[in-house]
């Protein structure tokens, strides 16, 4: 597979705005009570981070407010080097949110690959990015109600040169509410126990050391890790107030610029920061 990047180096962030329906679930769930205007600051917080601070090239995908998900841009494309795997959502009116997201990918001179029509190869499959934690050796999908073991398949099937394992999400609701990559060797993780067990799994399977960076809530897992254009590691994560317990563990990443970045809204919704996001590498020598 070409363009194959030192894990980390990205030039471009895609992102989608904040619908006038957020909080609002797709084929009709009523959702939660959000604060639309905090939800958008928040979002405006996140794409200024990733612009002024880390250096990345920045696409606004606009808000659709009849694709109320459609901000958790994440769940739609896998990417990896120059190619992007378009993915199958579990709710049927996910899967219209890839159309100006494949537009996007395209238009960057991306390989586009589709998950395939329901009655081909990819039949039964679903696939959402939030339960596909890339480690920049290999790959670890979370199998839950969102991604079955046929949407696992698929994704080993495009991405040949990496491994990929299942692993069983055991203490939420998809792998990267539980943990993230905090640098090239290391995997942030909840301390909870279901978090540990998935943990666990992910042991036995891998043939790399890792190191574990522990956090006692759940929130304080996602983070997104950038090695920015001028070599500096940041890492953004959820901010103390969303976090207070899970500081000093942060604290402890030394060589890093920690950028807090507040998330509160997505995560009443069970979104985690890295949902909000598509990071891609687009020079051939980073």
């Amino acid at each position: 597979m070409a363009n194959i990047y030192p894990y980390g180096c990205f030039t471009h962030a895609v992102v989608r705005g904040i619908p006038e329906s957020f909080g609002k679930l797709a084929e009709g769930g009523e959702g939660l009570q959000t604060d639309l205007a905090k939800a958008q600051r928040q979002m405006g917080v996140l794409t200024g981070a990733l612009r002024q601070k880390v250096g990345l090239q920045l696409i606004e995908i606009p808000a659709a407010s009849e694709l109320p998900e459609s901000w958790r841009i994440e769940d739609v494309a896998v990417i990896q080097g120059d190619t992007a795997l378009v993915t199958r959502p579990l709710k049927q009116q996910r899967r219209a949110e890839a159309e100006a997201v494949r537009r996007v990918l395209s238009e960057l001179k991306l390989t586009v690959l589709e998950m395939g029509d329901e009655e081909g190869g990819s039949a039964g499959a679903t696939l959402e990015g939030s339960d596909v934690l890339f480690t920049g050796k290999e790959f670890f999908v979370g199998i839950s109600k969102h991604t079955n073991h046929r949407g696992a398949e698929v994704l080993a099937d495009t991405f040949k040169d990496f491994a990929v394992s299942t692993v069983p999400v055991c203490g939420g609701s998809r792998l990267k509410n539980i943990c993230s990559m905090a640098g090239p060797d290391t995997i942030i993780i909840s301390s909870s126990d279901g978090a540990k067990k998935t943990l666990r799994v992910m042991e036995q399977l891998t043939d790399h050391h890792y190191e574990i960076l522990s956090v006692p809530e759940d929130v304080a897992a996602n983070c997104i890790y950038v090695r920015g254009p001028a070599k500096v590691d940041f890492l953004l994560h959820p901010t103390a107030e969303e976090c207070p317990n899970s500081v000093p563990a942060f604290q402890r990443l030394t060589d890093y610029t920690l950028l807090p970045t507040a998330c509160s809204e997505a995560s009443k919704l069970g979104a985690a920061l890295s949902s909000l996001c598509l990071l891609i590498n687009k020079k051939p020598n980073y």
